[in-house]
C-alpha cells in the first residue's frame, strides 16, 4: 500500500486575522458559481477545439465543421453553448453567420492555458 503524499497541516491553530482578511475579499457565491460555469464551458474538448480555431480566425459553421471534421449540426450545438456562456460572438453577413471569440479575455485565458500546459510538458 502506498502512502498519500498530500501536504497537510498538523497544527490546530486558526490564524484569525488571516482568515478575516481573506473573508473580506472573497468573492460571493454567485460570482464563484459563474466562474465555475465558465470553466465548465471550457471543459469539453470539442469546445476547446472551436475556441482554438476561433483564436486564429473568424469562421462560419461550415468552416469549423470542415476544420474539425464534424457535422454542421454538432458544431452549431457547441457554438450555441459557447454563445450562451459569452465566450463567442457572431455576426451576420448576408446569409452567412461568422463566429469569433467574444473578447480578449477569452483569448487571454485560452492562450495562458496553452502556456501553462506547454510549460508543464516541457518540464517533464
Amino acid at each position: 500500500m502506498t502512502k498519500c503524499k498530500c501536504v497537510s497541516c498538523d497544527c490546530n491553530i486558526i490564524h484569525g486575522e488571516n482568515v478575516n482578511n481573506v473573508r473580506e475579499v472573497m468573492l460571493n457565491d454567485e460570482i464563484l458559481l459563474d466562474i465555475a460555469d465558465f470553466y465548465k464551458a471550457l471543459s469539453d474538448s470539442t469546445r476547446i477545439k472551436i475556441i482554438n480555431a476561433l483564436d486564429n480566425a473568424e469562421l462560419c459553421v461550415c468552416d469549423i465543421s470542415a476544420l474539425l471534421n464534424m457535422t454542421k449540426s454538432a458544431v452549431s450545438h457547441q457554438l450555441q453553448n459557447l454563445k450562451e456562456m459569452a465566450l463567442v460572438k457572431s455576426r451576420r453577413q448576408g446569409k452567412e453567420v461568422y463566429y469569433s471569440l467574444a473578447d480578449n479575455h477569452v483569448r487571454e485565458v485560452f492562450e495562458i492555458s496553452i502556456e501553462h500546459v506547454m510549460e508543464k510538458k516541457n518540464a517533464k
